[in-house]
């Protein structure tokens, strides 16, 4: 699939509306921005021409705010404001309050209206009720439902006009409001709290759930102990609900980093990788919500809410509402294939299914695989595939000035060839990665010509890049920079080895020195893309404290500087990305000579024992001559080596104008300044400060500095 970032069709800033809150009409004309002090009315036809305001008098936040999803009501919308719900009616220009909805003991957590009756809105609290209210009568709920614990959504379902879902932390009930003393089904979703919460628009059965335990989960609450399939991410997910078109997904994640992409496109038939990222906010995403289709437009709108406080409108052509529908799969061996993935054999996700299943197994395997090859859309293989943007980034990301590497990469094919050429040797591999990759499926490799190297080596240096590549997979992490490093250090390794022994006949034959193990404890922050505006860390510093303290730190005194004075300092945390990603072998500061292949902090042969730090970087072990003459016959291999340096805590108050010993003992006596002057010189110079006693007159001339 083609790396296809977005770019916003209309960017709108609204700096002083520290909204909380979004929604846009059913007609899709306007939005509502919720401010504490205002409600902004955008115009989404001309929304740079200004906006009106309704005036609010409240000290709470608005925490929900939504518009009436029906034609003939697209004039009210409402407002949940701690306890209190206020339906607001925008009609000609002007905005007022109509009534308001009072039952809730606690802060209202969430509202919902009716998908088929104009008249019914839901609400959720933490007061543990949820309340379902007709607008016609506002005096009480028309139907109260009692939960233990307090709920955080309440969506109604798209296809059935009396159910409809809640989540309690990780729980999931649903209701029929004509049984309203009880739920009627239960689905231990996730181990934390669930964010969001969407029902499929063709599937009454269906609904998506999204949590903090950084994943989205597809149910069929007829089956409420296994869910359909998951979609795994690396940090909580917000938001995720369907699209209106084929079956796509849209999630906003909580990134660790302001600048990060959250807003995603999937396609809920191939989760391995979004089909499209949003790109332009500066910080979460709060809401986000389609616009109505414009008639005669094949085009969807999106509009998102950020936490940047800017409101951004994005174009959904229909080449990309195709990335969402079945036809992105080559074939139906690839979605069979894709099958056996899942956590459960029997769970696929079927959109248009409104009865039960009775088959599991292999047989939902073949139904699905009929109901793909009646599709007239499977088998066709469209010029406009997009490429995945995980394996897209990480092509991007490899550092193409590795010594002796040349890799030639190709997305299309989820592909790359990689030559090395290292003295006599050369090894020419094919790298194929699978769909599924790097969740837990490790990329192919096959040595093609010329490849000059024997069996043997050929089977070593195998088993090493699949170990390599398993041990990154398995943590959903990227493999290909890691593998070329093991490759080029095991073939320098090989030819170093060779070279020695050429030079020295009476040496004895060792076996090829392994690579470098990998370090686990390192985790792939460092090698994430996301890190570029961190700055790279340093080794020694020293800071002030009011105390009257100094406090230090350096560098280990048994390491020193391993690269010239001259050579610059990374720009960023993410340029150690090839450093600590498997293989601690930057190719730039390797010394050239036979016999002496020192890396930053030690050679090929450490011990897996020995830990890597920030520091090892720049500085690698000092070899002690006194050390070795005192213990002579010892291994100083096994010499542990110190992996980061000493932190100093220095008492510095006798350097500082300010002392807070004196700050005690001083008095100041108004009616006798001689002796305040004598009794603060004597403090003085029992705390060591002769400097501020040398200057204290003496006799009259002492009182007369004094007065």
């Amino acid at each position: 699939m083609a790396a296809r970032w977005s770019s916003e069709n209309v960017v709108v800033e609204f700096r002083d509306a520290q909204a909380t809150a979004m929604s846009v009409d059913c007609l899709g004309q306007h939005a509502v921005l919720s401010g504490r002090r205002f409600l902004y009315i955008v115009n989404l036809d001309a929304p740079n021409e200004g906006h009106r305001k309704i005036s609010r008098q409240s000290k709470w936040d608005i925490g929900a705010v939504q518009w009436n999803p029906h034609d003939s009501y697209a004039y009210y919308f409402a407002a949940s404001s701690n306890q209190r719900v206020d339906l607001y009616k925008w009609k000609e220009g002007n905005g007022e309050v109509c009534t308001s909805l009072q039952g809730h003991t606690r802060v209202i957590s969430d509202l919902d209206w009716a998908v088929f009756e104009p008249d019914l809105l839901v609400t959720s609290s933490v007061d543990t009720y949820i309340y379902i209210w007709d607008i016609k009568d506002t005096r009480k709920p028309a139907v109260s439902l009692s939960a233990v614990a307090g709920a955080s959504q309440v969506k109604w379902n798209k296809k059935n006009a009396n159910c409809l879902a809640t989540s309690h932390d990780g729980d999931v009930r649903i209701w029929d409001r004509r049984k309203p003393s009880t739920a009627v089904e239960y689905l231990a979703a996730h181990l934390s709290k669930i964010h969001g919460l969407d029902w499929h628009p063709d599937n009454e059965y269906t609904l998506a759930t999204s949590s903090q335990d950084n994943s989205v989960r597809f149910w069929d609450y007829r089956q409420p102990r296994k869910y359909l399939n998951i979609l795994p991410c690396q940090v909580p997910v917000w938001k995720a609900r369907y699209t209106p078109f084929s079956n796509g997904l849209v999630t906003v994640m909580v990134p660790q980093l302001r600048r990060e992409n959250s807003l995603l496109l999937w396609n809920v038939f191939d989760l391995n990788t979004p089909v499209h990222t949003f790109v332009g906010h500066d910080d979460v995403v709060l809401e986000f919500q389609w616009r109505k289709q414009k008639e005669g437009s094949k085009d969807y709108q999106l509009v998102t809410w950020s936490r940047d406080q800017t409101l951004r409108m994005w174009r959904i052509d229909s080449q990309l509402q195709r990335l969402c529908a079945n036809d992105i799969l080559d074939g139906v061996e690839d979605l069979i294939d894709g099958i056996s993935h899942l956590p459960e054999p029997d769970k696929t996700l079927h959109p248009q299914d409104s009865e039960p299943q009775h088959n599991s197994g292999h047989g939902d395997e073949e139904v699905l695989k009929e109901d793909f090859l009646s599709d007239p859309l499977v088998g066709k293989k469209t010029d406009q595939l997009g490429l995945p943007q995980t394996l897209q980034q990480e092509f991007s990301l490899i550092n193409v000035q590795i010594r002796n590497v040349n890799v030639e990469m190709d997305a299309v094919s989820r592909s790359c060839t990689v030559s090395v050429h290292c003295g006599n040797h050369r090894v020419r591999m094919l790298v194929m990665f699978p769909v599924q990759y790097p969740n837990n499926a490790a990329p192919s490799f096959q040595f093609i010509n010329p490849t000059s190297i024997t069996a043997s080596m050929k089977a070593k240096l195998l088993k090493i890049l699949k170990d390599t590549s398993l041990q990154k997979v398995k943590r959903n992490q990227s493999c290909l920079e890691p593998c070329l490093r093991q490759l080029v250090s095991w073939l320098e390794s090989v030819v170093n080895q060779e070279d020695s022994t050429s030079s020295n006949p009476y040496a004895l034959s060792n076996s090829v020195t392994p690579p470098l193990p990998t370090f686990a404890r390192v985790s792939n922050a460092y090698g994430s893309y996301q890190d570029s505006n961190i700055p790279f860390p340093r080794t020694s510093g020293a800071r002030f404290c009011g105390a009257g303290y100094l406090v230090y730190f350096t560098r280990p005194m048994t390491m020193h500087r391993a690269v010239s004075p001259m050579e610059p300092t990374p720009r960023s945390l993410s340029a150690l990305s090839a450093y600590h990603s498997g293989l601690i072998t930057p190719m730039k500061i390797r010394t050239e000579t036979p016999g002496n292949l020192r890396l930053y902090s030690g050679s090929p042969t450490r011990s897996e024992k020995e830990q890597v730090s920030i520091s090892s970087f720049y500085y690698k072990e000092r070899k002690s001559r006194r050390w070795k003459s005192k213990r002579e016959g010892t291994d100083a291999n096994n010499r542990p080596i110190k992996a980061a340096g000493k932190v100093i805590i220095q008492d510095i108050s006798c350097l500082l104008p300010v002392h807070k010993l004196l700050g005690e003992l001083y008095i100041l006596n108004v009616n006798n300044i001689q002796e305040t002057c004598q009794k603060n010189a004597a403090s003085a110079l029992a705390v060591g400060r002769r400097d501020l006693v040398q200057g204290i007159p003496s006799g009259e001339a002492r009182d007369a500095a004094c007065s």
